[in-house]
């Protein structure tokens, strides 16, 4: 008689004599654990970055390739995850090739066992001889909608992902570091929102620990960690990762803070944020990403070198950006050979806040020429339209609702500029507001815009939206779709390489 696995347990557990199998469970339980899927990030010029977390010190093993089975691939040993960097640990790619789709899976190996494998792939830019596609947006667990499992979680990812895009372009507002969730929400209905908990979500981040917290809670998401294996994030940083609002020098007027210094809370914000995000552990966040000759990517630092928030009057004196990433701008959009120049700005160039008071963004509603924060970005327009460079296009999310801003010297106050776009999407899942007003000087016209039913709505409204940006390899046209939720278009806009 023969017998299969199952007489051999049945065996074994009847009798308890030398037919019991080896411990396979208590092994299994042993290995080392993936606790939050894998991620990559900042695909630029035959490189890559590939992020993982472990459960345990351990090293990361990466094996990649350009073939799903990895025939021909290479692997790579490593760093140790240890309680140093939370267990997060990344490694770089270098020399990958162009216009290739790259395959990847991360095992964790603590010397005695391995983990079991995570797959994971991204694309690597092309030349000419595909379209380039990508989508954007912003905004995370605010105004008190977490992820909620009988809503489906994050489920915007799962739209986001149905179009293939080649990255995800963040916007900045990962983390609503400074808006504690709560276990249920009330509803207008009378219906119950419930937002899954962690105890670092139940109140303001101050700590490390609990900034780190905050960027875990997101990876607690199915669709985003299928998403992350996916897609390749190019991340930005806004507010909400530190404090609402929040310039260098503040100090926090909170009871809810023990920790008032901010440059504090902001250090301890950014670290998080280099340990459990694709990006580069690098002194600036500012940074270019080329993505082909149809692309670069400007990704914006509108954070760490502002002034105070106020009037936003000032007439000479630090702005929004800072002389030395101004600087780099300017010489990065003359030097772009990049049919396209995607400036990834954390805060729309109009907005502005209530007059006079806290005006957190680069308008300041004087509607004259350029004062205070505008300044910065006259000069980089100036410059630009100057020197004339083409193909600037702005994309945003902040004001947690989708609009499509066309920027005309015809109607501004300050006429030195080519015309430009300005795009803007989100939230991807938190409240969603009503239009604001915007600042006149660099002359915005609204051409689509779409908010919220009522201020504050949440995901189960369905206002919760995201950008998706197409480059035609042949013509060369950059097209816009502004989606929402179920991924409907909600608006189209066409732009020639010539703009």
């Amino acid at each position: 008689m023969t017998l299969d696995r199952r007489d051999l347990l049945r065996a074994g557990l009847l009798a308890g004599g030398p037919l019991a199998l080896p411990a396979a469970p208590a092994f299994a339980r042993n290995r080392p654990v993936i606790t939050h899927g894998v991620q990559s990030g900042e695909v630029d010029g035959g490189r890559a970055l590939v992020w993982v977390r472990g459960d345990r010190p351990s090293r990361m093993v990466l094996e990649y390739g350009t073939r799903p089975d990895f025939k021909g691939g290479r692997t790579i040993r490593g760093p140790w995850l240890t309680p140093e960097t939370d267990l997060t640990g990344r490694i770089r790619l270098k020399g990958i090739p162009a216009g290739k789709r790259v395959y990847y899976r991360v095992t964790l190996d603590d010397g005695r066992v391995t983990s079991a494998p995570e797959p994971g792939a991204f694309s690597t830019p092309p030349g000419k001889e595909r379209n380039v596609r990508f989508v954007w947006g912003g905004d995370m667990a605010g105004q008190g909608w977490g992820i909620n499992e009988d809503f489906g979680g994050y489920r915007i990812f799962n739209a986001m992902g149905e179009l293939n895009p080649d990255f995800f372009l963040c916007s900045g507002d990962w983390a609503y570091a400074d808006s504690p969730l709560r276990e249920t929400v009330t509803l207008p209905d009378g219906g119950v929102w419930r937002n899954v908990m962690t105890p670092e979500k139940a109140k303001v981040a101050e700590t490390l620990d609990e900034y780190r917290g905050q960027f875990r809670y997101n990876l607690m998401d199915a669709n985003l960690r299928a998403f992350n294996a996916r897609v390749p994030m190019l991340y930005d940083w806004d507010d909400h990762e530190v404090r609402n609002n929040w310039y260098p020098e503040m100090i926090v007027h909170d009871r809810r803070y023990t920790e008032k210094n901010v440059r504090v809370l902001a250090e301890r914000a950014r670290r998080a944020i280099q340990e459990y995000l694709p990006i580069s552990a690098r002194s600036t966040i500012y940074r270019k990403v080329s993505y082909g000759p149809l692309l670069d990517v400007f990704v914006l630092d509108m954070r760490s070198y502002r002034n105070k928030n106020g009037p936003n009057l000032e007439t000479d004196g630090p702005g929004i950006l800072g002389e030395d990433q101004t600087r780099w701008l300017i010489h990065g959009l003359r030097q772009s050979k990049a049919v396209w120049k995607v400036i990834a700005n954390s805060i729309p160039l109009g907005l502005t806040g209530a007059k006079g008071r806290d005006q957190d963004g680069v308008g300041n509603r004087d509607e004259g020429l350029p004062l205070g924060r505008e300044r910065e970005f006259a000069t980089i327009l100036r410059d630009a339209w100057l020197h004339g460079v083409t193909g600037i296009v702005f994309l945003t999310a902040e004001v947690h609702y989708a609009a499509a801003l066309y920027y005309d010297p015809a109607q501004a106050a300050f006429k030195d500029f080519a015309p430009f776009w300005e795009f803007i999407a989100g939230p991807l899942n938190a409240g969603t507001f009503r239009p604001t007003r915007f600042d006149s000087t660099f002359g915005p016209t609204t051409v689509f815009i779409k908010g919220a039913p009522r201020h504050g709505a949440g995901p189960l409204d369905g206002a919760q939206f995201f950008g998706e940006v197409e480059i035609d390899r042949h013509t060369e046209e950059l097209t816009v779709r502004l989606r929402d939720l179920d991924n409907r278009v909600l608006h189209t806009q066409t732009l020639s390489s010539r703009l």
